[in-house]
């Protein structure tokens, strides 16, 4: 027990750091971006017979480019560590839109608080496939990145590591979403309104396409981020404390 409340308060140090060294602009970004996700997966923007999609498609991308700035930069560790501190933002945020949903009004606010009240089974599923992905996107990102040893820092190399590890994260973010909420609690809760694995499976895959090709648009953007955090010296402090970070 002494190890392991010595093991999280380490974590947590680093981890306070680690958010001081980040620049907060990307921080800001990141968090806002999981916290929109969460907001706008209430909503279907399309369905077919065999697709289905919901609008935190509209976001998803900003987030796992954000992480893959990080990793690059920071390691795999530091980038999970933001996206358990943006999920605890996101945990948060929807706690006071609930207070502020029911409290009592005299005037009728019931569509607006049916909205930020938000859905309890929607933000579980939210929660469990955004923490599941940002890690296996986070390590599937340095893992890409260990296998281009004559130039780990250049174009190239980030930008394969942020198309493979974000279309693979993407992907699986989006399948335990949909198949939490669409095929185990939505036919239970809305009345029988479900997707088929399917229309899981096709989203899913639709979504991660969808969302890599937005990744290859504003993956040079990223690049350059990389470069001038690399360029500047960008978190000495956190390296100083964690020692040598492999990225």
């Amino acid at each position: 027990m002494k190890h392991l409340l010595s093991g999280l308060k380490k974590s947590f140090k680093e981890s306070v750091i680690l958010l001081r060294e980040i620049p907060s602009p990307v921080v800001a970004l990141f968090v806002i971006s999981v916290i929109a996700m969460n907001i706008l997966a209430n909503k279907t923007l399309y369905q077919s017979e065999y697709l289905a999609i919901d609008g935190g498609i509209l976001v998803s991308w900003l987030s796992f480019l954000a992480m893959d700035v990080v990793t690059k930069h920071f390691g795999p560790r530091a980038s999970t560590r933001m996206s358990i501190f943006a999920v605890l933002v996101n945990l948060l945020t929807c706690l006071i839109f609930w207070i502020a949903s029911i409290i009592p009004t005299s005037t009728d606010y019931s569509a607006f608080n049916t909205i930020i009240g938000g859905t309890w089974f929607i933000l579980l599923a939210s929660t469990v496939a955004f923490i599941s992905s940002a890690i296996l996107n986070n390590f599937m990102n340095y893992a890409t990145g260990k296998l281009f040893k004559k130039n780990p820092d250049g174009k190239v190399a980030f930008v394969t590591r942020a198309y493979v590890s974000t279309f693979i994260g993407q992907f699986f973010d989006n399948l335990i979403f949909a198949i939490l909420t669409f095929m185990v609690f939505a036919p239970i809760f809305w009345d029988g309104f479900h997707w088929t694995f399917i229309q899981c499976l096709t989203c899913s895959l639709l979504g991660a396409g969808l969302e890599l090709i937005l990744e290859i648009v504003f993956s040079p953007f990223g690049y350059l981020v990389s470069k001038n955090w690399k360029k500047n010296n960008i978190g000495q402090k956190y390296f100083e404390v964690v020692g040598d970070v492999k990225r």
